[in-house]
């Protein structure tokens, strides 16, 4: 066989159904959209209406949300058909992997790893930072040294709160599948409801003068807000990384998928609404701009009650983000693209604890020791390249006549599937020169794992 007709093998389904036999469904409609909605709505929502609003679209923000939002029910819905015909793990890694080839199934898997790992080690921090904070109110500090990343010049070498927070989910994720979405469900509604409080209570403070002018930047400021608040949607893809683990998944799925980002796009576009009308939105550019809004209507002691929904917010995003990593590296090592070792199913309670326990070591270390500033708008990157294939993939997956789906359908096919893969690389053309030289680096080291240990030790080449 030769190099090109080994990198262009394709794994047949039933080949990966057969592969995750050992992993149990347990996993139901409610549990799954909770899943979604605790990994799309972290910190962000607290963060990113404020900041894009400031410096990039004004109270257009609210239309940056609903052009993100077109472009990524676009998506979902490529993502529910994916999921529909192929209800395996390993989101779009898997789909790559039957639809294109293994190759292309890599560099997909590639991508997503540095997705998912990258935003809950960034996450992890500002977890740390929000906690600190608030026990600060009650005058508890951590130590210095411990407070924060390596950086000897400030006094700081190890980030022990970011640390501690991922070991825990770790731990929550390796008592079993329902162990987890029970507590994400619990978190899930604490979220929201705390989220529902800041919307109502601020409702009553809005002026309407505070939304003129409403496109200060133009039109373009608005399309740039939308290819940054984007950013906000990063985690729908985690409900298709759970397929192998849903209940009726042809119709599990699609219901997951497109309910989680209709119910959170009616949060992200309210908080947006009621931060601008309150506040003039040059003033929002602060790391907690939904606080500030809340000191400036001096509704402060409501301000710790939004740092809680925070770190309710960020905690369940990190808990779904480690478990849909695990179950990346589990189906990539099922593959023999890793160590077949990552793949080991504990029989106890039905989770891959090896590769659970790979990328806890990763995500602490890259959280609790290293700086990320420069590095979380690679996450963007693994997103969207993942988008754009699973858009172009739904016209192959239509061809195959040895799939048969009987679940749900993109509608206006061809069309849409092809708008939403233009959408995707619009919106990567958006992204900023430094940040495609840091995701070259990234791909051509993953490049040099498939061609020097991969293409090896693939189970293709046994099947």
């Amino acid at each position: 066989m030769n190099i090109l007709s080994k990198v262009n093998r394709k794994t047949s389904l039933a080949k990966f159904i057969d592969r995750d036999q050992n992993l149990q469904r347990t996993i139901g409609t409610k549990d799954l959209i909770m899943m979604g909605i605790g990994a799309v709505i972290g910190a962000g929502i607290f963060v990113i209406p404020g900041t894009v609003a400031a410096t990039t679209a004004g109270p257009g923000i609210i239309l940056s949300f609903v052009i993100a939002t077109v472009v990524c029910s676009l998506c979902a819905m490529c993502y529910a058909e994916f999921s529909s015909a192929l209800p395996v793990a390993g989101s779009a890694y898997t789909f790559g992997n039957v639809i294109f080839g293994e190759i292309t199934g890599w560099i997909i898997g590639w991508g997503l790893i540095l997705e998912y790992m990258l935003s809950v080690a960034t996450v992890a921090s500002s977890w740390s930072a929000y906690l600190q904070s608030l026990l600060a109110n009650f005058g508890i500090h951590m130590p210095k040294a411990l407070s924060a990343n390596y950086d000897p010049n400030h006094g700081t070498y190890v980030n022990l709160i970011a640390i501690l927070v991922v070991l825990l989910i770790s731990w929550i994720l390796t008592r079993g599948v329902k162990s987890s979405t029970r507590l994400n469900d619990i978190m899930v509604l604490v979220k929201i409801a705390i989220i529902i409080v800041f919307v109502v209570a601020g409702a009553f403070f809005v002026k309407p003068t505070n939304w003129n002018p409403f496109m200060p930047f133009g039109v373009s400021g608005v399309f740039t807000g939308a290819s940054l608040v984007f950013f906000a949607y990063l985690g729908f893809d985690v409900i298709a990384a759970s397929a192998g683990e849903v209940k009726n998944p042809k119709k599990t799925m699609p219901i997951g998928i497109i309910g989680t980002l209709i119910i959170c796009t009616i949060l992200y576009i309210f908080v947006s609404i009621v931060l601008t009308g309150i506040v003039p939105y040059t003033k929002l550019n602060v790391s907690d701009p939904v606080t500030f809004a809340l000191q400036m209507i001096h509704l402060d002691k409501l301000g710790i009650l939004i740092s809680l929904g925070a770190l309710a917010g960020m905690f369940t995003m990190m808990v779904n983000m480690v478990f849909s990593s695990s179950r990346l590296i589990y189906s990539i090592g099922r593959d023999g693209l890793l160590p077949k070792n990552l793949s080991k199913i504990d029989t106890k309670k039905n989770v891959p604890i090896h590769s659970v326990i790979f990328v806890t070591i990763v995500i602490a270390l890259m959280g609790g020791i290293f700086s990320l500033d420069k590095l979380a708008s690679l996450v963007n990157i693994g997103t969207l390249i993942a988008f754009t294939f699973m858009s172009i993939g739904i016209l192959f997956l239509r061809r195959r006549k040895d799939i048969k789906n009987d679940g749900f359908k993109v509608p206006l096919y061809p069309v849409l599937p092809i708008v939403s893969a233009v959408a995707c690389i619009y919106l990567l053309t958006q992204l900023p020169l430094d940040t495609w030289i840091l995701a070259i680096i990234w791909f051509a080291g993953g490049l040099c794992i498939y061609f020097g240990y991969g293409i090896k030790h693939s189970r293709s080449n046994k099947s």
